[in-house]
């Protein structure tokens, strides 16, 4: 009778629990009161918001090629390293997250938006209201209909004409070798490795010609790859509005720095700079702005470019092949995010030396000064002062920097802490 009774309890209390969780929705408690050797654990499953990624938006994004990585969580946020995994707030621009291959070994990276969501919202309504009329449409539908884009699809090749009136600083000077190039090696689509678009889709054309409109980091990234020597970080893919790179810390991390790092930092921004005015490619690459989010460095103590939305690019073989004194074709697609009333310097007026004058204006100062010791600070400060006045030659101002760099290099110390150029500098020396 009492085992009966007992039964009876038993059964009882667990009808109860069971109707108390159907009611108030308690799987969670369920699966956090079962033993674990009674089965395997359900893995929760954490939705993106289409809203979150700018799928909702797409094909007027910047691509698709990584979103599985994120629905597979292979992408995760740093916030996700909690126990209750929440998407970090959406008005953000740039986030940090960690990305694995293997689900083992994870590597930081960024994530990030071409804009803050604040100006994708007004270009999105800036499309509505100046091409249907109305508050709110479908983005993709509106900019579909646009005469440029009307040539886009037809066109087997980018040319000089599809890309005139677009006003990203690697655009206002255009060479048909550089947009070959950015052809031949998109990466949100499948590589042909040809300089026609045959094998672009329509949504393909869209995408593009929304990037290049917008911010075309990830496309330096890609057509300029680290893996060749290019000093920018690796393009991983795109999800909607978002980017996803190799991570680095801005270079404003490290003012007030060690002598000897400083001294380090300093010499490799004014190789990166040589390096964008002589290189292999004669393309010559330009700083329309420069602060200290520009650039950034790798966890081995290697510089980098970490914004690439700045930099115009000039054709040294084939030269600029817009002429300055043509009137420009404005549209849509010139009023994305800039403003196309600005008028903006002809290519002739960028000066070779544009570069060194903006880092040592608004960098190197922060990064060297008050670091060394006397008489080594002032000749440190008097280059600096000679390279950032525009009033003087570009060759003043290159024999400036070149004599900065001297007084530097023999403060560049081989130790393990410079982990991009250790062990071999302690064989590169010359005995």
């Amino acid at each position: 009778m009492r085992s009966w009774m007992y039964y009876c309890s038993s059964k009882f209390l667990i009808q109860l629990l069971c109707l108390l969780c159907l009611n108030l929705n308690c799987f969670a408690f369920l699966e956090a009161t079962v033993s674990p050797s009674t089965g395997p654990r359900v893995k929760p499953s954490y939705r993106f918001g289409r809203t979150f990624l700018g799928l909702d938006k797409c094909n007027a994004c910047i691509g698709t090629s990584i979103c599985k990585k994120f629905f597979k969580e292979e992408i995760r946020f740093d916030s996700w390293l909690s126990s209750h995994l929440k998407l970090p707030p959406i008005y953000l621009s740039c986030y940090t997250g960690n990305y694995t291959d293997d689900t083992k070994s994870w590597r930081p990276v960024e994530i990030s938006r071409l804009t803050t969501k604040y100006q994708h919202d007004q270009s999105d309504k800036r499309i509505c209201t100046s091409l249907t009329h109305t508050k709110s449409c479908s983005i993709e539908h509106a900019l579909w209909k646009t005469e440029r884009f009307q040539k886009w699809l037809k066109a087997k090749r980018l040319t000089l004409p599809l890309v005139q009136g677009l006003y990203t600083p690697m655009l206002r000077c255009p060479s048909q070798r550089l947009l070959d190039r950015i052809v031949r090696r998109y990466a949100e689509v499948p590589d042909a490795g040809s300089v026609y678009m045959d094998h672009f889709t329509e949504r393909d054309k869209l995408r593009l010609l929304y990037t290049l409109s917008v911010n075309t980091h990830p496309i330096i990234l890609q057509i300029f790859p680290g893996a060749e020597g290019w000093p920018f970080p690796k393009y991983l893919g795109s999800c909607g509005r978002l980017v996803v790179t190799t991570s680095t810390r801005p270079l404003n991390e490290f003012f007030g720095v060690s002598s000897d790092v400083a001294a380090d930092l300093a010499l490799q921004l004014l190789a990166i700079i040589d390096s964008m005015r002589n290189n292999d490619l004669n393309y010559f690459f330009f700083f329309s702005h420069v602060d200290a989010d520009t650039f950034g460095v790798f966890n081995n103590g290697h510089l980098f470019i970490r914004d690439a939305s700045t930099l115009g690019v000039i054709d040294k073989k084939e030269g600029s092949q817009l002429m300055d004194d043509q009137p420009e074709h404005k549209d849509i697609f010139s009023c994305l995010v800039a403003d196309c009333q600005s008028v903006l310097p002809s290519c002739a007026s960028i000066k070779q030396t544009q570069n060194l004058l903006m880092v040592c204006k608004e960098l190197l100062p922060k990064l060297l000064k008050e670091t060394f010791l006397p008489p080594l600070q002032e000749q440190i400060d008097s280059a600096l002062s000679t390279c950032a006045d525009n009033s003087h030659s570009d060759q003043e101002i290159i024999t400036a920097a070149e004599a900065l760099a001297e007084i530097l290099k023999p403060l560049q110390i081989c130790d393990a802490r410079f982990a991009y150029r250790y062990p071999d500098c302690k064989y590169s020396v010359i005995s």
